[in-house]
């Protein structure tokens, strides 16, 4: 339950995350192409195209002592980087583990990435923007 303060203008001290459970969350964008060979001849998704992606990622937890916030979003933004650095201006399809590149694979990639460096990881969402698309991979749920 979130605090409440008896008067918001005098009561600040008692605004304490102690014991609180947050979400942050932080986004990136990177461009990337890739088709689908599974797809029949003449089929449109066949063909080499490419999106601009969004991707991002929600880590879960209390708020760490001493620290007063779940994660860095400096360190979130650092690994979000450093992976949509492994798939901008490429070819999915030849990226190990994406040679069927969808959305949920795609997530499933990037979550695959992340959970070492962000152990709180909840969620993973990566979304095309343009075409009004959007994958979400709740971990843990």
């Amino acid at each position: 339950m979130a605090t409440e303060l008896t008067n918001p203008q005098t009561d600040r001290a008692a605004l304490s995350p102690t014991g609180e459970v947050f979400e942050i969350s932080k986004a990136v964008t990177f461009e990337a192409a890739h088709f689908m060979g599974g797809k029949p001849e003449g089929h449109p998704y066949r063909n080499l195209h490419g999106h601009s992606f969004r991707l991002e990622a929600t880590v879960r937890g209390r708020v760490k002592p001493g620290e007063e916030w779940v994660e860095d979003f400096s360190h979130v933004t650092a690994e979000l980087n450093r992976v949509a650095g492994l798939l901008d201006h490429k070819l999915l399809n030849e990226i190990d583990g994406l040679s069927v590149p969808t959305l949920e694979r795609i997530c499933l990639w990037v979550a695959n990435e992340l959970k070492t460096a962000l152990p709180g990881l909840s969620k993973v969402a990566l979304a095309r923007p343009s075409l009004n698309e959007n994958c979400v991979l709740k971990i843990g749920a």
